[in-house]
């Protein structure tokens, strides 16, 4: 039996998030947030305003850090215990809106340790103490609409995926006011980790005629708004900021790759933000999964418009798409290009290789891969060499 999630509610269009947030009933919110671009955009001030206007009693917790840490999780969980809140607000990029999801396990079950929910499906039962609302500022982890919560451990320096159906937000806002705060730099990786998540959900072993029908339409407004976005168009800021949430609720349910996998491993450890990893790793991933899927990547390919007279000509245009479009935004092809050090890179190699092979998107990938594979798939990224294994 498979099973299809999203928000109860997801709320679209300019302006929707003061309208909706005054409407909520309750008497006590916590609003989580970053760091100081939606208090320095007026947002956050909107935010509680709407909420005073609504009638609640709201606390803050802000500062949460790119790839929240455990401690950060701990410690807002430790002040909505006493202070009880029966709404969660969670404003920002995914950090914040991933943070709050967090917070809100362990706000309803003090007695948890974060070693009894990392594992996939080992959240337990929300919504007896409080609701969840997802605001996000970027347009690329869709974070508002899935069941994931992606959390960093410094100690092992290993970001872990929380995965539970129980982590979808109730509602999500997704106000394109919001995007238009993006620099540049974040539009590029944000974009990217939005198709590769729709790329991963297309031919993620979970997939469905439920969620590829949203995969795809991700993916081809992205291609359509990506550049245009980038470059400040704000027509087309909106159209990526629901093109990313189509892409959410597609891998939410179909689940991903290891793209994530990789990534999830190299970007606490190497510095690398999350949609670069995921921009730098894709095209290698896809030459790598091609002798599993290489039919569904050519209807990608197709739908894009790609030149290709069977399916191996039209998956290697895919993957000079991808190159491309990574060269367009200002995205390195490769690890070393991003500034990992050939010593660095050697002295990890096999450790990041044995936890992405870990990690909970390894499970849904479309080919199977054994350490050796993924260590050479890790150096292939590293130093540019065509994947041929």
């Amino acid at each position: 039996m498979q099973r299809f999630t999203v928000p109860r509610d997801i709320y679209f269009g300019s302006g929707c998030m003061t309208e909706i947030l005054s409407q909520l009933t309750g008497k006590r919110a916590v609003v989580v947030t970053g760091g100081s671009s939606m208090q320095k955009f007026g947002f956050l001030d909107k935010v509680m305003a709407s909420l005073n206007h609504a009638g609640f009693e709201v606390k803050l917790i802000e500062g949460v850090e790119p790839d929240p840490s455990v401690e950060t999780v701990f410690k807002g969980a430790q002040l909505m215990q006493t202070f009880e809140p029966d709404w969660i607000v969670a404003i920002g990029g995914g950090s914040p809106i991933d943070a709050a999801k967090a917070m809100w396990i362990f706000y309803e079950h003090p007695a948890k340790s974060f070693d009894d929910v990392k594992d996939p499906f080992t959240v337990p039962t929300l919504r007896t103490k409080a609701r969840f609302v997802a605001i996000p500022s970027t347009s690329g982890t869709a974070t508002e609409v899935t069941a994931f919560s992606v959390i960093t451990d410094y100690t092992t320096k290993i970001k872990y995926p929380l995965a539970d159906y129980n982590l979808t937000p109730d509602i999500a806002i997704v106000d394109p006011d919001l995007a238009e705060t993006m620099p540049a730099k974040l539009v590029a990786h944000t974009g990217m980790d939005a198709l590769t998540h729709a790329l991963e959900a297309y031919v993620a072993l979970a997939r469905s005629p439920f969620t590829d029908p949203l995969a795809m339409q991700a993916i081809l407004m992205i291609d359509k708004n990506i550049l245009n976005s980038f470059q400040g168009n704000k027509f087309a800021r909106e159209q990526m900021h629901i093109a990313q949430c189509l892409a959410g609720m597609a891998f939410s349910n179909a689940l991903l790759g290891i793209t994530h996998s990789m990534a999830h491993k190299i970007g606490a450890l190497f510095h690398i933000p999350h949609g670069c990893a995921n921009a730098i790793l894709l095209p290698f991933v896809i030459a790598f999964n091609k002798k599993s899927v290489a039919a569904d990547y050519a209807k990608v390919a197709n739908a894009l418009g790609l030149i290709g007279s069977n399916e191996t000509e039209l998956v290697i245009s895919l993957i000079e798409f991808i190159r491309k479009l990574n060269k367009a935004l200002d995205i390195p092809a490769t690890l070393q290009a991003a500034g990992v050090s050939p010593d660095l890179f050697k002295e990890n190699l096999d450790h990041i290789a044995s936890t992405a092979l870990k990690d909970p998107c390894t499970g849904a990938n479309p080919r199977t891969i054994n350490h050796d594979e993924m260590k050479n798939l890790f150096t292939c990224a590293f130093t540019g060499n065509n994947v041929d294994f």
